[in-house]
């Protein structure tokens, strides 16, 4: 046994074994993982996608935007306004960049390569990766206070656990057990298949909704005599007011600005064309319902509590002190446990197993990626200083926005008003397909864009450190809308006045995988005009498949 052992170290290697692409030319490196999705495991409907946003918005997260709205001065009905545009602002870009996924059946780090070029694309993948990481990371905080809630409904004794670590750690003892205890829990769904989440997803719909509600009835109820909090004034006036506003929806349009852009690691798992429209509706409901479940509870907990608590689970810690109030928090806190696992699943773990599999292919494939995750955005970026407070966890959601919005607005504008959804996805995996290596119009418009935010972004993050004139904070205000709609613009037109002809095909090229004859081969489509054999992409017969 110790021979066999000892025979398995010496042979193990990190390298992966090269796999044989369907798409990638010999002298690339890839794996399965990055080709487009085979017919068989596109599982995903409409209501896949309906799930899916469920898991990602009735989360904990979800419920503090409103909530950190109105810990911030606001009124309750600014906070669901600002609520509701960020989701249209969340909504369309998700929508319109899904159909790349939907159409093609590739992951976000192929397909942005369309619209970048093969090795910038890398910037875009690099940057939505580091964000996964630390979206993970806090998504598992909210995890951990779960379990805190959780463990002290049991053994109350737990809330007044001796803390042995310096207040420079940002965390106490306690919080450091959760917090292990928590990934524990969450680790072994980390590894479920994308096709089978469609299951994880309605186990949450059905569970976690009536958690939501019966905590919003019930602080409701117990607040009715208090004032109406729907009538509660903002605590701030005039341009003050107003810039905190549109810095408020940046911030919470930045949260999820990241799904903007790498959805199609999601939608290119649909069974059909046309599913991802699916989320437009159901994005903007979903935030804002569960919003105003926040906007509630922040509201009702100032008469009940003496304090705006902008967190469900600062609420559930209020009822531990009865035997009934400790078994409802049990529950609740389980369930909100639950929810914090899928959206971790849904939308970071997944998400960076797909970014660093592109990135190093040798090395990592989606399982490993999501290990890494969870090693380095779960522990080495120590979340749990993020979400110390409303405003630091709003500051840090608005720095997303500063990447992701120039990123979604240049793939949306290629694919839909540039290339008109005419892809060459054999090209899309060569160094020397026709999307070149670098789209300078791509590195233009993230220069443009992305450089006078930096010194905005440093003074958000280190206010006491960077100083910045007012104008440019209040740029950074609105840098969601700024970024996106000014990449959108600039970067049609740069494609109106230099056009990029060699991108510019009649027709799609598909690329389904798929074995004929024992060998496996890329499908064109049913146009013969754009067949990879007469663009010279290689030197394989193209065959062609209908789904």
């Amino acid at each position: 046994m110790f021979e066999r052992a000892k025979n398995s170290v010496q042979t193990f290697s990190w390298k992966l074994p090269k796999q044989k692409s369907s798409l990638a030319p010999e002298y690339v490196w890839s794996n399965s993982d990055q080709d487009p999705v085979p017919v068989e495991k596109r599982t995903w409907s409409g209501f896949t996608f309906v799930m899916y946003w469920f898991s990602d918005l009735v989360t904990y997260s979800t419920w503090a935007n409103g909530a950190a709205v109105v810990a911030l001065g606001l009124s309750p009905s600014d906070a669901i306004w600002i609520v509701f545009v960020a989701a249209m602002c969340n909504a369309i870009p998700t929508v319109m960049n899904g159909a790349i996924g939907s159409d093609l059946h590739i992951p976000f780090p192929i397909a942005v390569r369309a619209s970048y070029g093969y090795w910038l694309s890398y910037f875009c993948v690099v940057s939505r990766g580091i964000l996964a990481l630390f979206w993970f990371g806090v998504q598992s905080a909210g995890g951990a206070t779960a379990i805190t809630q959780m463990i002290t409904a049991i053994w109350p004794s737990y809330a007044h656990l001796h803390n042995a670590l310096p207040a420079s750690a940002g965390i106490t003892s306690k919080g450091l057990i959760s917090y292990f205890l928590y990934h524990v829990v969450q680790t072994p769904f980390l590894f479920i298949r994308t096709e089978k989440l469609k299951w994880m997803f309605l186990a949450k719909t059905i569970l976690v909704p009536p958690m939501a509600l019966s905590m919003v009835i019930y602080l409701a109820v117990a607040a009715k005599d208090a004032p109406d909090f729907w009538n509660q004034k903002s605590e701030i006036t005039g341009s003050t007011r107003a810039w905190l506003w549109l810095s408020s929806m940046t911030s919470i349009t930045g949260g999820f600005s990241t799904l903007a852009v790498n959805i199609p690691d999601f939608s290119r798992f649909a069974r059909k064309k046309g599913s991802q429209w699916w989320q437009l509706p159901f994005i903007p409901i979903f935030k804002i319902v569960v919003s105003i479940f926040g906007v509630v509870g922040a509201s009702a907990s100032k008469p009940l509590y003496g304090k705006t608590l902008w967190s469900p689970l600062d609420i559930l810690a209020q009822w531990q002190g009865s035997p009934g109030g400790r078994a409802a928090a049990f529950f609740c806190a389980t369930l909100w446990c639950l929810a914090q696992i899928c959206v971790n699943i849904s939308a970071n773990s997944v998400s960076f197993g797909n970014d660093i599999t592109s990135l190093f292919p040798k090395y990592f494939n989606i399982r490993r990626g999501v290990i890494f995750a969870m090693l380095v955005g779960g522990w080495a970026m120590v979340p749990w200083i993020i979400l110390s407070n409303a405003k630091t966890f709003l500051n840090f959601m608005s720095a997303y926005a500063v990447f992701m919005a120039p990123i979604a607005g240049i793939m949306l504008t290629d694919y839909w008003f540039v290339k008109k959804r005419k892809i060459d996805v054999p090209a899309l995996y060569d160094p020397e397909g026709i999307y070149g290596k670098c789209n300078w119009r791509s590195l233009v418009i993230m220069v443009l864009v992305i450089v006078p935010m930096l010194p905005a972004l440093a003074h958000k993050v280190t206010p006491d450190s960077v100083h910045i004139p007012k104008e440019l904070s209040n740029l950074f205000s609105v840098n969601w809308l700024y970024g996106f709609v000014a990449s959108c613009i600039i970067y049609y037109v740069l494609n109106i006045v230099f056009p990029d002809k060699g991108t510019l095909i009649p027709a799609v090229v598909e690329g389904y995988p798929d074995v004929v004859e024992g060998v496996v081969t890329g499908a064109e489509s049913t146009d013969g005009d754009s067949s990879r054999a007469e663009k010279g992409l290689d030197s394989k017969e193209p065959v062609e498949i209908k789904a």
